[in-house]
């Protein structure tokens, strides 16, 4: 066994005895045939004593007469399919120092979405392939052999052999073309130094328009002929977010060319490969005339999150997956920082907290995971590609860098990149320059919150002059977990001029209330109150007594509070009463305090407090639940009817945003007026697509109004959005139109809306927005759709992300323990690495539901307080 290939089965990881320097590859997709061939020659360094090489490959087939080491001939070739690993066997050790390994190989252009596959376009009326690649996590191995792993950086040198009328994209700029006919071939610069899974090529018939930045590098967008106006506005932020990140991180943009390029069939958001950036068309492309508001932000915090990998990523790379978060989190949050600088007044970062929000979400059960988690085997990487990595990241680095302050924190990034510049990095290296930078303990503060799951509750109280604080693991169970943080405490008593903040390193710890304000002691009835976790820049939450929470209300009353504050509280407030900490009945008292909230960032989270409460109040008080929708139309209907359905002259980007958000939540509400408005409109626009009665940002609010009014007996709303769907060719707009086919209240109409995704008008890309839209109503008989259907789900739909879509949408809406059994069932003997976590978590959030509908009905004045609350609205 010692000395067969068979030793290296079942690794993490590849052996280090020896490592590819370059690659030369030469690649010939054939688009008609969906096949492609490929020869790759590998300058490969060997380091130990070895006769064996190990490298990754899978889907391909290598020609085994073709393998050379040197002038060596491997007497052994064995492929293990399930490690995605090929083995070369030589007869004597090989010599130490540099080689060449040269092979030949085919492989397919899948329908998979991941390494070299295939995408369809309509061009001059005709449907054709182009080609495409994505290989992250651990794709690259099925378009050529490699050392797929991110700590095995080489140079690239790559060449293809393409139709000459297309035009063939790779990371970095041509070099030399010629033309043999009807074929052409493609030299391209060889790369800096980097990993396999950044390596990209694009073959298809594109146009583009370029732009420049300030030191010359060439950027342009790529798009479908004739979209080029299309990309205009990612150009733009492009071009401003590279010189921007080139000033942050002190260092220059790395490679001679940025290409942007939209893809009509792709799994993710968009992918950061090096100097060739791919995304899905709906995050690349904005319309004035055509897109929303929402639309034109999704594009720009996309392109600044792709633009931040190519330094922090790209140049500098995690060491292994363990350490994803750091591209991730980084890119998420520094991406932020970009879209603030560019357009200040979209209050980029109270938007943020939608980050955090759906980080703490996340985090709170107990089937979450540490940001940094060992993965043993490739196909456990995707899962981690998660709300953990990104937003959880995110936060708690901008915790951390409030705690440092900006300068200095941007400093040590600058130092950092620097330092691992075309190399790799751990996270405990990220740690070690900002300590070094800062004199903080930063590992010992960071560590608490990377390596293990979850985030504290902290308790405070009043007692007497003091202020008791104590920390303990928050979980959406109500059960408290046994971790402990080191907390960066913030807060604030009666003004923000009065703030104080400390490291909370034990249980519990407390602070005088004087030291904030020498000349009173806290009275909740003088108007003082005290805010802890100031603008939450802390990953966090706060139950306070009920003394400190009754001043909160009346500083939400008083409009002393911040922005980022009154979202806290809120969200806050929401998670304590899931959770069973607090009541339902104190949570409405408080939304109630927001009835004259007008901001679009707050009202955000006010909405989709409401809609949850709306939910749950149907399974858990079904006889109180049209006074509690009423309760909660009547918080955002005065809000609603200021701004109206038609745009006003000169109104903001976030008045823009509201207007969707309120029109979408009362409808979701059953408001009748907003509902026959929206009906009403829709008509008149569906007779004439160019009519300013619906206009992009309003559409989805007056579709989801149409299909409140669909059933089988009148569904000439349903068969009206689906002739929109076939006549539109605008991404977006298919999207809106497939977010809302599912969310009829008819059964029958919802199980239409899922057997479509069924059929090829619908990319695969695109399931989840069918699914995200689901009606109360409709669980059930969704529910029977997937266990009907499920062999065909998973075979279509292999990818992690996409697998876990349907578990996440179908099974967590449940709020019944049967019901969580019942899954559990079903899936015992087809469980799949893939969607695993994906399952666990649903099935938790159902038990997490079934419990707070217990503790609700149990509540014995929510009835009397809504009565209440409805009297005083009036």
């Amino acid at each position: 066994m010692a000395d067969s290939p068979a030793q290296f089965r079942g690794q993490a990881r590849l052996p280090r005895f020896a490592a590819p320097l370059r690659y030369d590859l030469r690649l010939r997709p054939d688009l008609a045939a969906c096949t492609f061939t490929g020869a790759a020659t590998i300058a490969v360094a060997v380091s130990a004593p070895t006769r064996f090489l190990v490298f990754n490959a899978a889907e391909l087939n290598v020609d085994r007469a073709s393998v050379r080491f040197q002038d060596l001939v491997p007497s052994e070739v064995v492929q293990f399919e399930e490690d995605e690993i090929l083995v070369l066997g030589f007869d004597r050790e090989l010599p130490i120092g540099e080689g060449v390994l040269t092979m030949d190989f085919t492989g397919t252009l899948n329908d998979q979405m991941r390494g070299f596959y295939r995408s369809k376009y309509v061009y001059n009326g005709e449907s054709r392939n182009m080609a495409v690649t994505q290989f992250e996590a651990a794709d690259a191995r099925r378009c050529f052999p490699c050392w797929d792993d991110p700590a095995f950086k080489a140079k690239f040198k790559l060449t293809l052999e393409v139709p000459s009328d297309l035009v063939a994209l790779s990371n970095m700029p041509v070099v030399k073309e010629t033309v043999t006919g009807p074929i052409k071939t493609v030299h391209y610069e060889e790369s800096p130094l980097m990993s396999t899974y950044l390596v990209a090529i694009v073959v298809g018939v594109f146009d583009y328009i370029e732009g420049s930045t300030s030191e010359g590098t060439k950027v342009r967008v790529y798009t479908q002929v004739g979209k080029t106006n299309q990309g205009k506005f990612a150009l733009d932020v492009g071009v401003k977010s590279l010189d921007l990140y080139k000033d942050y991180f002190a260092t220059p943009y790395p490679l001679p060319k940025l290409d942007m390029i939209a893809i009509p069939d792709f799994a993710a958001g968009a992918m950061e490969n090096y100097g060739l950036v791919t995304y899905r068309e709906t995050a690349l492309l904005y319309d004035e005339l055509l897109s929303s508001a929402s639309n034109k932000q999704q594009v720009a915090i996309t392109v600044a999150h792709e633009l931040a990998h190519q330094w922090f990523g790209n140049l500098v790379t995690m060491e292994w997956w363990t350490h994803l978060w750091l591209n991730e989190g980084f890119a998420s949050w520094v991406s932020y920082l970009a879209v603030e600088s560019l357009f200040p007044e979209w209050n980029n970062w109270t938007q943020f907290l939608d980050e955090t929000t759906s980080g703490l979400r996340l985090d709170a059960l107990a089937e979450s995971h540490p940001i940094e988690v060992e993965i043993n085997h490739a196909s456990e990487i995707d899962a981690i590609f998660d709300s953990i990595s990104y937003d959880k990241g995110a936060s708690v680095i901008r915790m951390l860098q409030s705690y440092l302050g900006a300068e200095r924190f941007q400093k040590a990034l600058a130092s950092y990149i620097k330092k691992y510049a075309y190399s790799n990095a751990k996270t405990e290296d990220l740690w070690a320059v900002l300590e070094e930078e800062s004199g903080e303990p930063v590992k010992d503060l960071m560590t608490t919150w990377t390596k293990q799951q979850g985030y504290p509750v902290i308790y405070a109280k009043i007692n007497g002059d003091d202020l008791e604080l104590e920390q303990a693991q928050f979980l959406s169970d109500g059960s408290s977990g046994t971790g402990m943080w080191i907390v960066p405490i913030t807060s604030c008593c009666g003004s923000y001029d009065a703030q104080k903040k400390f490291l909370l390193k034990n249980k519990t710890d407390k602070m005088h209330i004087k030291e904030f304000t020498a000349s009173q002691s806290y009275d909740g009835k003088k108007n003082i109150w005290i805010k802890l976790n100031i603008d939450q820049t802390g990953f966090y939450r706060v139950k306070y007594d009920d003394e400190l929470a009754a001043g909160l209300v009346n500083a939400i009353k008083a409009k002393k509070l911040s922005l980022m504050d009154k979202i806290g509280i809120v969200e806050d407030s929401y998670a304590l009463s899931v959770a069973r900490k607090q009541t339902l009945t104190s949570l409405l008292q408080l939304l109630n305090a927001y009835h004259d909230e007008s901001d679009y960032t707050v009202l955000s989270h006010v909405t989709s407090v409401c809609l949850s409460i709306s939910k749950i109040s149907v399974d858990a008080t079904p006889d109180l639940n049209k006074d509690i929708k009423q309760l909660l139309i009547n918080l955002l209907l005065p809000a609603a009817i200021k701004l109206g359905w038609d745009p006003k002259d000169g109104e903001s980007h976030l008045d823009v945003m509201l207007r969707s958000l309120l029109l979408i939540a009362l409808v979701r509400l059953g408001h009748n007026e907003t509902i026959n408005e929206g009906v009403r409109r829709f008509h008149i626009f569906f007779e004439d697509r160019k009519a300013s009665i619906l206009l992009p940002d309003t559409r989805k609010a007056a579709y989801l109004a149409v299909m409140r009014t669909v059933s089988t007996s009148n569904r000439s709303g349903y068969d009206a959005l689906l002739k929109i769907y076939r006549e539109t060719a605008e991404p977006q707009e298919k999207s809106r139109v497939l977010g809302s086919l599912s969310s009829s209240p008819d059964k029958d109409i919802v199980l239409e809306a899922l057997n479509f995704m069924f059929t090829d008008e619908v990319r695969n890309q695109d399931s989840y927005y069918i699914l995200g839209g689901i009606s109360l109503e409709g669980r059930e008989v969704a529910w029977t759709w997937l266990k009907k259907n499920w062999d065909h789900v998973l075979n279509t739909w292999k990818s992690s992300s996409l697998i876990s879509d349907f578990i996440n949408s179908i099974v967590s809406p449940f709020t019944s323990e049967e019901k969580a059994a019942e899954v559990s069932e079903f899936f015992a003997s087809r469980m799949k690495p893939s969607f695993e976590r994906a399952l666990k978590q649903s099935l938790e959030r159902v038990r997490i539901s079934a419990k707070w509908i217990e503790s609700i009905r149990s509540e014995p004045s929510l009835g009397q307080t809504v009565q209440e609350l409805l009297q005083g609205q009036a």
